[in-house]
């Protein structure tokens, strides 16, 4: 989970922390809605005053009856009850829908608040944590924020107010017997702490669970080739009924924890009744008293049963939503681990021409990926970076865009330390077309559209035109409203790649990283992709992760990357004829083929697209 144990100050937090939880949610949420809350509270309190007053008419309505001259009062007395009943009826309306709207509000800043700081984590952090853990939290965990602030409000202000208006008729009608029914309340409180804490406990329960259930059903949607193809099918309802398990257990106890509330306040609540019952008609027929009084006092007795119960139950009630709040507080509490430090001056782009320094990176430590690492990519050249894989080939490519950072040396372009100027700067001057092309829901156009948004369609048009996509997407009925589908499953991998490059050509960006573009596809949309890639390498610094013969000998220069070291430089013939570390690459990957194509590949061949790849050469 996220993470994956609570951590101490969490833990404190969950066990100590209520009263400091309900300040920062009042703190954050109460005073930017106060307005709302003031009106809700006022409609409240008249809902309060009304029902008191309701109850206070039954005593003069009772006594009435015993006297028929009292007829034309109580026929006045009926219309201000339903009066009263009807003022009531408005004021919980009107509360119920402020309280709702300001409730939907409150989710909808938390949502946006949580994402954008999500948005500020770095790559790393969203390799670490599964994705259905946000998603459960955005979608599921932000109400209870919202719950909790509804329960706060609605019971400080309804209830109370209720129950004080009430027990100030009852306490007009007969002190005494006000007295004895107040007395249950600290025996229930006692009662109820225990149950509150067991509550807590499956609550948090029951939400990892439902994490585990989404978790495991987007594995399933994004999976479902694999696990069809390797007969998962078992495995899978496994994992599933195993989660589904949990969170039947965790809500089952859950529910019979809270559930204990109820026969707990009504058992003390119906010995309460009852001694006041006993006590009351005593008075009535032994010791003469009102009527009215007694019948006005029960009234107003069971009238307050309802919200005293639920005041009785907040705690319990609150503890359950502070469950998805605090959820929502790991994250928002989170370092942003991105620099995104203000102030910091923008990347100026003249040449694009790309420096490591001595650069060391590690993803674990002890484990380094690159050791002092020495590169230079000139500018409005294709470099291409092979090597072995686990080299640190696409660690490279990473480091440019910021993705990380690295652990000693520095990076620049033009001169410019780029852990130094502004990240957003340098992300608009670099477009990233890789191997795994990611589309998002929407059409055609509105993935290319992304390169530049605001694009016109004529500038999208020429992007894809230039990506050679544009005649693929006319053949669609229709065009470039076409939907993509989930990731892109509508579209071939060939057709997907050229939207990526179509999308990068958008961006006019200087700089282009490009992570083996071509190295999942067959040879007719190699042919397709690498005249698209052609385009977009014109006039702009390439540095491409390679595996395809035809994408190293394009290039311009090609540098080979081994144990996280520059070890070779030079264009394809250089390096062949030298007969180091890319010699020995290239007879690895092709075996007994070696002579032929070292003789095809140093010679003048016109028919480039003929020649074999690195990546086919072992099928």
């Amino acid at each position: 989970m996220l993470p994956a144990e609570p951590s101490t100050e969490v833990l404190l937090l969950q066990q100590t922390g209520t009263f400091a939880m309900i300040r920062r949610l009042i703190g954050e949420h109460g005073r930017t809605y106060v307005l709302a809350y003031a009106a809700a509270g006022l409609l409240m309190a008249v809902s309060a005053v009304a029902t008191g007053a309701s109850v206070s008419l039954l005593r003069p309505i009772v006594n009435g009856m015993m006297s028929a001259s009292d007829f034309k009062h109580l026929r006045w007395l009926a219309f201000v009850t339903a009066g009263l009943y009807m003022l009531r009826g408005v004021a919980t309306y009107g509360q119920l829908v402020i309280m709702s709207r300001t409730g939907n509000k409150i989710v909808a800043t938390v949502q946006a608040r949580v994402y954008d700081h999500l948005l500020r984590q770095d790559v790393d952090f969203f390799q670490t944590h599964h994705s259905s853990e946000f998603m459960a939290r955005l979608a599921m965990a932000a109400n209870g924020v919202r719950d909790t602030l509804q329960l706060l409000i609605s019971s400080l202000g309804r209830d109370i107010l209720t129950v004080i208006a009430l027990a100030i008729v009852m306490l007009v009608e007969d002190p005494l017997m006000a007295i004895l029914a107040i007395s249950v309340v600290p025996v229930a409180a006692a009662a109820l702490g225990q149950v509150i804490r067991r509550v807590r406990k499956f609550a948090r329960r029951s939400f990892d669970g439902s994490t585990r259930i989404m978790q495991t059903m987007q594995e399933t949607v994004l999976g479902i080739r694999i696990i069809k193809s390797f007969g998962l099918e078992e495995t899978m309802r496994s994992r599933m009924a195993a989660a589904i398990r949990e969170v039947q257990r965790s809500a089952n106890r859950m529910a019979a924890g809270v559930a204990l509330s109820g026969p707990l306040s009504d058992t003390l609540g119906g010995l309460a009744v009852a001694a006041i019952i006993l006590y009351g008609s005593w008075r009535v027929t032994l010791a003469n008293a009102d009527p009215g009084s007694f019948f006005a006092f029960m009234a107003a007795l069971l009238m307050a049963y309802e919200p005293a119960r639920r005041l009785g139950r907040l705690n319990l009630d609150v503890q359950s939503g502070l469950v998805g709040a605090r959820l929502i507080y790991e994250i928002i509490d989170m370092p942003a681990r991105e620099d995104h430090t203000p102030g910091k001056p923008p990347l100026a782009v003249a040449e694009g021409r790309i420096v490591f320094e001595a650069v060391d990176f590690h993803y674990r430590a002890g484990e380094p990926v690159l050791r002092g690492l020495e590169l230079v990519v000139e500018p409005n050249r294709m470099t291409a970076l092979v090597g072995p894989s686990g080299a640190g080939k696409t660690t490279i490519i990473n480091l440019i865009q910021r993705f990380y950072d690295p652990c000693a040396g520095t990076m620049r372009i033009d001169g410019q330390n780029i852990g130094e100027v502004d990240l957003a700067s340098l992300r608009a001057r670099i477009a990233f077309v890789s191997q795994d092309v990611f589309l998002f829901r929407g059409t055609i156009r509105d993935n290319i559209a992304l390169g530049k948004p605001g694009a016109t369609d004529t500038e999208i048009r020429a992007a894809a035109s230039k990506a050679h996509a544009h005649e693929f997407i006319s053949g669609f009925a229709a065009g470039y409203a076409t939907s993509v589908g989930e990731q892109g499953a509508q579209l071939s991998g060939g057709q997907r790649q050229r939207i990526a490059i179509a999308r990068a050509i958008l961006k006019d960006a200087h700089i282009i990283l490009l992570d083996e573009p071509t190295a999942a596809l067959d040879s007719e949309s190699e042919r397709e992709v690498q005249k698209a890639l052609d385009e977009l390498r014109l006039g702009r610094t390439v540095v491409v992760v390679a595996h395809r013969l035809q994408t190293i000998i394009n290039a311009d220069t090609i540098c080979v990357i081994e144990g996280g070291r520059a070890v070779e430089r030079g264009t394809h013939q250089e390096l062949i004829a030298r007969g180091g570390s890319y010699q020995a690459f290239f007879a690895a990957q092709f075996g007994a083929n070696t002579r032929s194509l070292l003789r095809a590949t140093t010679e003048p061949d016109d028919d480039a697209v003929k020649r074999p790849s690195i990546a086919g050469a072992n099928r």
